[in-house]
Order: C-alpha cells, then sequence, then structure tokens
C-alpha cells in the first residue's frame, strides 16, 4: 500500500534493518511478521503481510512479484490434494 496511507495504530514494532536497506517489522510479542519497506525496491510503499490483517480476504491480491523466485511447484499449487486442517482429519 502507498506509505504514505499506512500507520501502525497499536503497539510498536520492532526492525530489523536487512541488506540493501531493507527494513523488516515484526511483531515484538510472537515475532510474526508485520511489515517490509525498501526505499530502493519498493518507493513510498509498505509491503504488508496479509496474514496480520483482522479481514484479509477484503484485500484480494491484484498482482505477484517476485516470480523470479518462485519455487517451480509454486505455478501448480492447485493440483495438490487441499485439507481444511490436516490430512486424516
Amino acid at each position: 500500500m502507498p506509505e504514505a496511507g499506512f500507520r501502525v495504530i497499536a503497539g510498536e514494532a520492532r526492525c530489523w534493518e536487512g541488506d540493501g536497506g531493507a527494513l523488516r517489522y515484526f511483531c515484538g510479542t510472537c515475532a510474526s511478521g508485520l511489515y517490509y519497506l525498501n526505499e530502493a525496491m519498493l518507493p513510498r510503499i509498505v509491503d504488508i503481510q496479509s496474514a496480520t490483517l483482522d479481514q484479509p480476504e477484503a484485500l484480494a491480491p491484484a498482482v505477484q512479484i517476485q516470480c523470479a523466485d518462485r519455487l517451480g511447484y509454486m505455478t501448480r499449487l492447485e493440483m495438490l490434494p487441499a485439507f481444511e486442517r490436516w490430512p486424516g482429519e
């Protein structure tokens, strides 16, 4: 999302500074990844981890990024058996 429209409204994320200006923010309690900033790669964009949203299904993906690094099997996930929770339940 555009950085100008982003703000944290509760709590305080911890930051890990990676290579190339990458700033990875995570929960200081459980260490879940929250969001990512990198002005060089994604100028004025906040990459928010969709699994951390209260209603992630409300914001369906519009694009796929970093596909050059995608593992080969990722292109055919829909062909694999799917389980609501665990196999055998």
